[in-house]
């Protein structure tokens, strides 16, 4: 559910009580700690699969603590150094942010729950991946599997001529121009969220770099000091942020980006599936559509998004229960849409002809791989550099062309 990552417009504190348990039903609380919802459907989509699990399980409770990104990462720093931790958690796959709750213990190994439930039958191959990721068992299960990729308002196209969809990345940057003769910002972005401006960049790369470079670049496996493609890639990632971006960016988060998108002051958004459901609660989908970014590799952008099983919990069996009801067919099924327009369980059938859920469709039925978000694909430090180097040519504080000689000096430091 990326509407959280995405930068949530509003939160959502579900905290939800079962009705008194028959006698000799011995209770049971289980919390879960996620982000705030981004739209209204999601919000009552989990209500609904909150009660009808606690009518199956007289006794049990489930108990759900919403936080905004930010603050959800600190709790959980917190809850890995002490007795305070959820039961269940949500974070998102890979070695740079769920990650970094399994090497501090956070996380529990699930492998006798993926055997119980016989989760590598129900779930995506593609979402599975992640959570081999790491020596001494499987961590996580898959909650959601997004794509990345350009919204546009049809609209401003229009009023720029742009009469086709950009199927290259010289057929992007013609449109940028377009659009720039036109006093339209091509781009908008919220650059107090570190994350939201890194997606421009991670597209950037794979497109400069190719996709085995750039592969080896976030593995650390090549140096980017050295790699003429990661230089380049700074250059083109500050010729957009310097020519293109609707400004200010830097003192504006998600939400207030997404807004302004809304509004008709810039022409694009690189956001994932989960936006269909927000422009669906703002009654603008007829206003929009969408291509994915053209990286000339075939691979989509995207990532999982994970739960977790703490380490802490003292009723880890229901804890599971819960999320292989969350992940069943029937509930995923019955709530497609709610939470992005791919299920990560692989029995579902999608019946939409919403154009943009059609349209998720067919690029999740074309691409063949896909390549992670930076803050994924790298440890947590190297993340937390990548943001800062990145912020720092996007505001003019670092030439481009020292910019990936500054990332691989933390890098070889941190080595």
């Amino acid at each position: 559910m990326q509407y959280f990552r995405s930068g949530a417009l509003a939160g959502l504190a579900l905290g939800v009580a079962v009705a008194a348990a028959p006698a000799g039903a011995r209770a049971q609380e289980i919390t879960l700690w996620t982000l705030n919802f981004a739209n209204d459907s999601a919000n009552q989509a989990f209500r609904s699969i909150i009660d009808q699990f606690q009518a199956a399980n007289p006794g049990v409770t489930v108990k759900v603590e919403n936080r905004g990104v930010d603050e959800h990462k600190s709790a959980l720093r917190v809850a890995a150094g002490s007795d305070q931790a959820p039961d269940i958690f949500f974070s998102w796959a890979g070695l740079g942010l769920g990650g970094e709750y399994i090497k501090s213990g956070l996380a529990a190994p699930m492998d006798k729950y993926y055997a119980e439930y016989k989760w590598d039958d129900e779930f995506l191959p593609a979402a599975l991946s992640f959570s081999r990721q790491y020596p001494g068992g499987r961590f996580g299960v898959p909650y959601t599997f997004h794509g990345e990729a350009v919204y546009y308002n049809k609209a401003l196209f229009a009023k720029a001529g742009i009469t086709s969809e950009p199927k290259t990345y010289a057929e992007l940057l013609a449109a940028a121009d377009r659009l720039a003769a036109a006093h339209i910002p091509a781009f908008t972005f919220g650059g107090t969220v570190n994350w939201h401006v890194m997606r421009l960049m991670d597209e950037i790369l794979e497109t400069e770099c190719g996709a085995a470079t750039h592969d080896a670049l976030t593995n650390m496996k090549v140096s980017w000091a050295t790699e003429p493609c990661a230089t380049k890639s700074f250059e083109e990632f500050h010729k957009w942020t310097s020519k293109y971006f609707l400004k200010p960016f830097m003192g504006i988060d998600q939400s207030q980006s997404f807004n302004l998108f809304l509004a008709g002051r810039a022409a694009m958004m690189v956001e994932g599936d989960w936006l269909v459901g927000q422009l669906k609660g703002a009654g603008r989908l007829a206003d929009y559509a969408l291509f994915p970014f053209p990286t000339g590799t075939q691979r989509l952008y995207g990532f999982a998004e994970y739960d977790y099983i703490s380490s802490k919990s003292k009723h880890p069996d229901i804890a599971a229960k819960f999320l292989d009801y969350l992940g069943s067919t029937p509930v995923q099924q019955a709530h497609l849409g709610d939470f992005g327009s791919i299920s990560v369980n692989r029995f579902v059938k999608y019946t939409s002809s919403e154009p943009m859920d059609l349209a998720w469709q067919r690029i999740f039925a074309e691409y063949r791989s896909t390549f992670v978000n930076g803050d994924q694909a790298f440890p947590l430090a190297v993340t937390t550099e990548y943001f800062r180097v990145i912020n720092q040519v996007a505001s003019d504080r670092l030439a481009p062309k020292d910019a990936a000689a500054e990332l691989q000096k933390f890098i070889s430091s941190a080595k």
